[in-house]
């Protein structure tokens, strides 16, 4: 089956469905795939797109050319500094920035759908926020990871402290943002920020190969399991024991689950349907 084009609206974000896997790619080479409104509106559309969308199997958010996303359009920022934007009152500026984040990283952390991040180059600013939000991340060997805040003297956003403190620790997160070093990818395995490392010319080969075993995956657990994991970040041990119990019961239910045990006894791999 060939890849189906999907039209974004922009030439900013790039979409194609495949074989169950929604292929989201970053498209501006030329500012090392830095967000602009377009880009950030089309990811949007997207994501909500697929939140209900049955085709859809799983996720995988990567990068054009030889980066994946720089984060902030920093000439963007600067021209807007210098007052060639028009002005906006800062409470319209931060409900704005509220929104999108919840409807970008924050809709890639909630999806209830399998969401792999392909980073064929440096992550930084957002850009790492963007690919820390996502369920997995594999990265080429030749990438680098940073949040790169401190150089533009912002604070963070699209929920990089967040995901960055449950990845790695408060105190390593608290240096990552205020040194903002380059990691790199042998590093960034170590700290578990990453979950593969592969040759740059083996990325795409490998990406597919885990988007495929994904979309696969008996989706409906892949919900309920990605729920268990996500509000496990904050629940008492009682609240985690209790919503795992209502979860695994009904997943029970499932044709998945029963075509799972009945190839366990069958000696062979299963063929999951998402029922």
């Amino acid at each position: 089956m060939s890849a189906k084009s999907i039209d974004t609206g922009t030439d900013h974000l790039l979409a194609s469905l495949d074989e169950g896997v929604l292929t989201l790619t970053l498209n501006r080479p030329e500012a090392r795939n830095a967000m602009s409104g377009e880009m950030n509106a089309a990811l949007a559309a997207q994501l909500a797109a697929a939140e209900v969308d049955p085709a859809v199997k799983a996720i995988v958010l990567t990068g054009a050319g030889k980066g994946f996303c720089a984060g902030g359009d920093v000439k963007s920022m600067n021209a807007r500094n210098e007052g060639s934007a028009a002005p906006i009152t800062i409470d319209e500026a931060i409900h704005r920035q509220r929104l999108n984040q919840r409807a970008t990283a924050g809709k890639l952390f909630r999806m209830p759908k399998p969401v792999l991040a392909s980073l064929p180059g440096a992550a930084a600013g957002a850009g790492f926020a963007l690919a820390m939000a996502c369920d997995m991340r594999i990265m080429a060997d030749g990438a680098i990871l940073t949040t790169a805040f401190a150089r533009v003297g912002f604070a963070g956003d699209y929920g990089g402290t967040y995901f960055l403190t449950q990845l790695v620790g408060a105190a390593k997160a608290r240096e990552m943002y205020m040194l903002s070093d380059r990691i790199g990818a042998e590093e960034a395995l170590r700290l578990g920020l990453v979950n593969w490392v592969v040759p740059a010319d083996d990325l795409a080969a490998k990406t597919r190969e885990i988007a495929l075993r994904l979309a696969n995956g008996p989706t409906v657990a892949y919900r309920y399991m990605k729920e268990n994991l996500n509000r496990a970040m904050h629940a008492d041990v009682e609240d985690c024991l209790d919503m795992e119990a209502t979860h695994h019961i009904h997943c029970g239910q499932t044709e998945d689950h029963k075509e799972a045990t009945k190839a366990f006894v069958d000696k062979r791999e299963p063929v999951f349907k998402g029922r």
